[in-house]
């Protein structure tokens, strides 16, 4: 395993005043630095315990980004993560995995071929250096680097106590997009989509579909959408 230690300045670039705040003082990534450059950048979070239809639409909007150039970023969790980053191999597109794990240990466990081949092929991103113990704690702090490294973030799908809202706050801080699943903001059991909402939150359906994309970084013009609706 090849580890480089970077700060994120040295990995993004110049950081504003917010970003350099709550940027994480080093770095330590594996893979295809490349990555980064092959367009924009996307996160799709969601529940680790996501239903099959949060699953298709994450599929499908990691499919839809692909087709547009734009590069997938998740947190190799189980659920909703791992079908954005299996959707977008599958669809021959590039991924980010960034973890809340030293780059040596993968969690969850299963996940651990999905981790090594991200890390040969793609670019895997942990703030947390070899020998760091795992603990409850690293996975919000992993989720603001996330938020920090990606052009916009997607909530596909997460109840009222999901770590994936903590993502959608530190987006909101350092000024980035964020989107949330139609099927979300509908759900009338929950009460943060709102919330956020009235920090700028943007919902994602069908009928916006096509502007979130076309604001994005594009390599390629053309997409085709399925059948499972936001």
């Amino acid at each position: 395993m090849d580890v480089r230690e970077v700060t994120a300045e040295e990995l993004l670039g110049p950081l504003n005043d917010v970003e350099h705040k709550n940027a994480p003082e080093r770095l330590f990534i594996a893979g295809d630095v490349g990555v980064l450059r092959d367009g924009g950048r996307v996160a799709i979070v969601g529940s680790r315990k996501a239903s099959s239809d949060g699953l298709a639409r994450a599929r499908k909007l990691a499919k839809l980004l692909v087709d547009r150039g734009i590069v997938v970023v998740s947190g190799l969790a189980e659920g909703i993560d791992t079908a954005a980053h299996t959707a977008t191999l599958d669809a021959g597109g590039r991924t980010i995995g960034v973890i809340g794990t030293p780059l040596d240990e993968a969690y969850p466990r299963k996940n651990a071929a999905l981790q090594n081949r991200i890390m040969e092929e793609h670019l895997l991103v942990s703030q947390f250096p070899i020998g760091y113990p795992t603990k409850p704690a690293n996975f919000p702090q992993r989720n603001r680097t996330m938020a920090l490294i990606s052009d916009a973030t997607v909530i596909m799908e997460a109840s009222d106590s999901s770590g994936s809202l903590h993502q959608g706050w530190e987006a909101l801080r350092l000024g980035r997009g964020l989107y949330i699943a139609r099927s979300v903001v509908e759900n009338a059991k929950l009460t943060w989509p709102a919330e956020m909402m009235n920090y700028g939150a943007q919902v994602l359906s069908d009928e916006s579909l096509e502007d979130f994309l076309s604001e994005l970084p594009q390599r390629s013009a053309s997409f085709a959408a399925d059948a499972v609706p936001f």
